[in-house]
């Protein structure tokens, strides 16, 4: 059987010179950003399909204006100022 800590060590040496390029003095949000910038995607979304699902149970039918319709039958009352 070979001897797996030699090529665990070979595997180490070629992943130091990958950690050395990183900048200490360089702030990157990583994996926990990525991991909650996607949970608020995925709860906007969740939202938008919400509020598409709602909106179509809306049935929205515009009644008519009272005051419109009681000027309209009274030939009396006329419009403006003077009608008191």
């Amino acid at each position: 059987m070979p001897d797996m800590s030699a090529s665990a060590n070979l595997a180490l040496t070629h992943l130091v010179p990958l950690a050395k390029e990183v900048d200490d003095n360089k702030v990157t949000p990583g994996v926990l950003g990525f991991l909650v910038f996607a949970a608020l995607a995925v709860g906007v979304w969740l939202l938008m399909k919400s509020m598409n699902r709602h909106m179509g149970k809306v049935d929205f039918e515009e009644a008519p204006d009272p005051k419109a319709g009681a000027t309209a039958k009274d030939p009396k009352r006329t419009s403006g100022p003077a009608a008191v």
